[in-house]
């Protein structure tokens, strides 16, 4: 294993030794090759490059106390990606080879997986794009299948602390009947305006309101919030909403907990009646959110008073951690190892 301060790694970008790539030409899947370059050679006129045919997702490894390496639902990173492919018209990536790509970028790359205790973790990222070359607006006939993975630390600098978030009401993230349920590189470029308004205002990420009314809550950047009150676990239901595999585990670790969960419209107005706030995603896990500032209206909404996250908060994010890491029993059998 290399020698690195894994509790102090940002979530950032590190070179690792080998990435995998895999090309649908002619009318079917390649062999799975293997590359040292951290660089693509695509054709000028590749889809991706102009008429935003991309998808990716965004995964993570975990090394137990055992020393095995964990991946936690890949099954469902597989799934989306496959209808963000159909969202874009892009060729899907079968199953059998989306995991044998995963599994050899980890273990090409095993001595960057970080060690158990030191909260950091292996990050991993398909990408699948249209690589072939088109002037017209149509889909591709050639894409490339790619995996590269990269040791983080917490997506946000304060980990599991509250963080400060701002909401941005002159831009959207997505639109209904858009692409905003699926993960597509389009959404993020146009969430760059909010998150680049939020972090010029002292905040470390913008809160999106739907963009029809500018009333209800939609995403908190590029995680899904989240609240709890009555001992109830709500988050919005959108359609414009990426459904993060995180939230999706957490409302079944909320319903074994014995809180409530409500998935449905969230307005804004409704933030000072909450107990917790918080964002959820695979990057962040669980970021507790202690302030949400309403720029436009100059409102701000506290939470975490005591600078510590609230109780629920840290009793799912400690137990879904547990899971990850192997250190509690994993009764829904969301854990598979990389062999």
């Amino acid at each position: 294993m290399i020698n690195l301060e894994w509790s102090k790694l940002p979530f950032g970008y590190r070179k690792t030794d080998y990435n995998i790539r895999c090309y649908f030409r002619d009318g079917k899947w390649g062999e799975l090759e293997v590359s040292s370059s951290e660089y693509l050679n695509l054709h000028i006129s590749a889809t991706a490059l102009h008429y935003g045919q991309e998808a990716f997702e965004g995964m993570k490894a975990y090394r137990g106390k055992d020393g095995k390496i964990r991946l936690f639902r890949w099954e469902e990173n597989f799934k989306r990606m496959e209808r963000s492919a159909h969202g874009v018209y892009m060729q899907p990536v079968p199953k059998e080879i989306f995991k044998e790509a995963i599994d050899k970028a980890v273990l090409l790359n095993e001595q960057y997986v970080p060690p158990h205790g030191t909260g950091a973790a292996l990050y991993i990222r398909p990408l699948l794009i249209g690589s072939g070359a088109e002037i017209g607006v149509k889909p591709a006939n050639e894409y490339l299948f790619a995996v590269f993975v990269t040791p983080v630390g917490p997506y946000f600098k304060e980990g599991f602390n509250p963080v400060k978030i701002a909401v941005v009401r002159d831009s959207d993230r997505a639109a209904p009947l858009g692409t905003g349920d699926i993960k597509v590189g389009g959404n993020y470029a146009s969430s760059l305006r909010g998150v680049i308004k939020a972090k010029e205002a002292g905040y470390g990420s913008p809160m999106y309101l739907d963009s029809k009314e500018k009333k209800y809550i939609d995403e908190i950047g590029a995680a899904n919030f989240f609240a709890i009150k009555d001992n109830t676990y709500i988050t919005p239901k959108s359609s414009s909403i990426l459904p993060s595999i995180t939230n999706m585990s957490i409302m079944q670790l909320a319903e074994d907990m014995g809180i409530k969960v409500e998935r449905r419209q969230i307005d804004i107005e409704e933030l000072e009646t909450f107990d917790e706030v918080g964002a959820c995603g695979t990057a962040a896990i669980i970021s507790p959110i202690g302030e949400i500032y309403d720029i436009d209206k100059d409102k701000r909404y506290t939470f975490c008073k005591d600078g510590k996250p609230g109780p629920i908060s840290k009793k799912i994010y400690n137990k879904l951690v547990a899971i990850q890491y192997g250190d509690e029993p994993d009764p829904h059998g969301w854990v598979s190892f990389v062999k």
